[in-house]
């Protein structure tokens, strides 16, 4: 994994231990093992057996920490699958800029695109996650990182067809601009805002053999419009699995045309950014674009 984002702060294992022995003495000691992720905003160290250190790698993934510290135990009780929980936040030092925190570790694996020995479980576990979480009756909710309607993200998506134009990767840009503008034509959301995890990535999710045992990484969640917390149908499930995970999470024909169009825009805006810096977000960005090119929406795929 090489260095993602010209300002990122640096990290490494030494760091996570100066700051453990500046703020939480008692666990100064225990091992400390970065672990792999397709994360794009924290750097992930393993601590002991029980634990890990969350390190934000800009400013902003800093804001997401007294935020979660907040929400996650007051939506904690409300989902059906084990969420992070948070069990220390730290303040900058020892050279590192910005807050960070301490999660309890949760088993399992993270979920890979193509790798589902079981789609329709999974598929059937995140509907689910993605019915409880757009039903919570909680108040003061956060606006969701993806919040607004798909429009919002235009001319992201546009800058980004034309940077991925200038690329070798082996996609026809007018298909895609195609693809998102059939998404940006489906009637706007209208309902009132619930409650959205709004980055459903396979990199969030963590699997106990077959079945879905977690979803992590809450940094984005907030209230939004339920579409954005259907992308794990592109960016995860087979086709045979996303008319399962469809009929479960029971939504209409725009609310699902959304969904393809916001899979669609994180994938596109994705690829140019991290296609050199970050393995698994590129091969999962592309993944989705092969999808939704070879799916033409239906109403009903």
């Amino acid at each position: 994994m090489g260095r993602m984002h010209a300002d990122e702060a640096e990290t490494d294992a030494d760091l996570v231990r100066l700051l453990l022995r500046a703020q939480f003495p008692h666990w100064a000691d225990l091992p400390v093992t970065r672990l792999a992720s397709g994360g794009t905003v924290n750097a992930i160290y393993r601590l002991g057996e029980d634990l890990t250190v969350r390190l934000p790698l800009r400013p902003g993934g800093a804001e997401a920490i007294a935020m979660e510290a907040r929400l996650l135990p007051r939506l904690a009780p409300l989902l059906p699958l084990p969420i992070p929980e948070v069990v220390a936040t730290g303040a900058p030092g020892e050279g590192y800029p910005l807050a960070w925190a301490v999660h309890r570790w949760i088993e399992g694996r993270n979920a890979v695109e193509g790798g589902l020995a079981e789609p329709e479980f999974v598929a059937r576990d995140l509907a689910e996650f993605a019915v409880a979480i757009r039903e919570i009756d909680l108040p003061g909710g956060p606006p969701a990182h993806r919040g607004g309607p798909l429009t919002a993200e235009e001319q992201e998506v546009r800058e980004a067809i034309e940077a991925l134009r200038r690329t070798d990767e082996p996609f026809d840009a007018d298909e895609i601009t195609a693809a998102w503008e059939e998404a940006l034509a489906a009637p706007l959301w209208t309902g009132p805002a619930c409650w959205t995890h709004s980055d459903l990535m396979p990199s969030n999710l963590l699997l106990a053999g077959d079945r879905v045992s977690a979803v992590i990484d809450f940094g984005t969640v907030g209230m939004g419009e339920p579409a954005t917390d259907l992308v794990p149908a592109w960016n995860l499930l087979p086709a045979s699995a996303r008319r399962v995970y469809r009929e479960a999470v029971d939504v209409d024909d725009a609310t699902w045309a959304r969904s393809r169009g916001w899979a669609l825009s994180m994938a596109v805006i994705q690829l140019p950014y991290y296609r050199k810096n970050n393995p698994i977000i590129s091969a999962n960005a592309r993944h989705v674009i092969r999808e939704i090119l070879g799916t033409p929406y239906s109403g009903g795929q």
